[in-house]
């Protein structure tokens, strides 16, 4: 009941909140094109359009009978938050991103990766989405990789991340970020939740 209370508008509304946290780690000027992988109902694409107004941010989700999110719901939040003009959505999958090779300054994602049923080594999906950065562009992405199960070690995970060639890449602990009451930071609740970012 707690963690109930603390993600609604009157207990702080953590899930915006921890949202915010991929925004505020990305390191990028917001010069030039964004990707929001696995947009949902495009919360996080227009705090990147709202953050960074210059840029272009396009939100890829497969939405599907699962979710109560659409195409048509992410252009309706998106003109109601004044971005509409900024952002475009459109379906596809994580595991195979419908873009060429650096196609973007920056990409970001909170909380997807897991959810991708059709890929199961989830490294898989960290790859795919650095693919369409631009070497030198920025990234940040949300997701349980603290949990084993799914991602193995996280400093294995990072020696592998920079065998790929990426510049920097850096961990931020969400659950001890400041935002996350110590009640809720145990694994089962929010304690997985951690943040790769860096530039690529």
């Amino acid at each position: 009941m707690y963690a109930r209370y603390r993600f609604t508008q009157r207990g702080g509304d953590l899930q915006a909140q921890i949202r915010e946290l991929v925004v505020h780690s990305i390191e990028w000027d917001g010069e030039g094109r964004a990707l929001d992988i696995g947009c949902g109902n495009a919360a996080l694409t227009i705090n990147m359009a709202k953050r960074f107004p210059t840029a272009r941010v396009t939100g890829i989700d497969y939405w599907g009978g699962k979710w109560e999110y659409s195409r048509a719901v992410c252009e309706c939040n998106a003109t109601i938050e004044g971005v509409g003009d900024r952002v475009n959505f459109q379906k596809a999958s994580a595991s195979a991103l419908p873009f060429e090779a650096g196609s973007f300054d920056a990409a970001v994602s909170n909380l997807v990766f897991h959810e991708v049923s059709d890929t199961k080594d989830k490294r898989d999906l960290i790859e795919e989405a650095l693919r369409v950065v631009r070497k030198g562009g920025a990234f940040a992405f949300q997701d349980l990789f603290l949990a084993k199960r799914l991602y193995g070690d996280v400093e294995d995970l990072l020696e592998v991340i920079r065998s790929w060639g990426i510049e920097s890449v850096e961990f931020l602990d969400t659950a001890h970020s400041g935002i996350v009451p110590k009640a809720l930071r145990f694994r089962f609740m929010l304690g997985s939740i951690d943040i790769l970012y860096g530039v690529k």
